[in-house]
């Protein structure tokens, strides 16, 4: 299989996908420690796949999206954005509509 399949199953097979630096138990930079908070904040459930495991993946993730900088997220198969558009959609309230109009579980205290 090749990275760009690999990533393409990633992506349409799971609700939430979020291609990071660490995981989300142990986040390996800031950005991505940071839409890690979030999504935890709103109890969304998620897929964390850490690029420093796998040059390749880390490459991937980049042609995939023509997106140049990680993290990276995805919700129902769309590219969502990188930590500074997750951050201002959330501080908006739109990350938490975005979610619920694709049928992603949000934490009700959150979605206020």
């Amino acid at each position: 299989m090749s990275i760009e399949q690999f990533i393409d199953n990633e992506v349409k097979g799971n609700h939430v996908v979020l291609f990071m630096k660490g995981t989300p138990q142990f986040p390996m930079c800031g950005f991505s420690g940071q839409v890690v908070q979030i999504l935890d904040y709103l109890g969304v459930a998620y897929k964390g796949l850490n690029v420093l495991e796998n040059d390749e993946l880390r490459q991937g993730i980049k042609a995939y999206s023509d997106w140049p900088t990680i993290p990276q997220l995805y919700v129902k198969g769309e590219f969502v954005g990188g930590c500074d558009i997750i951050r201002e959609m959330f501080q908006s309230g739109e990350l938490q509509s975005l979610l619920k109009d694709k049928g992603v579980a949000v934490k009700e205290a959150a979605a206020t």
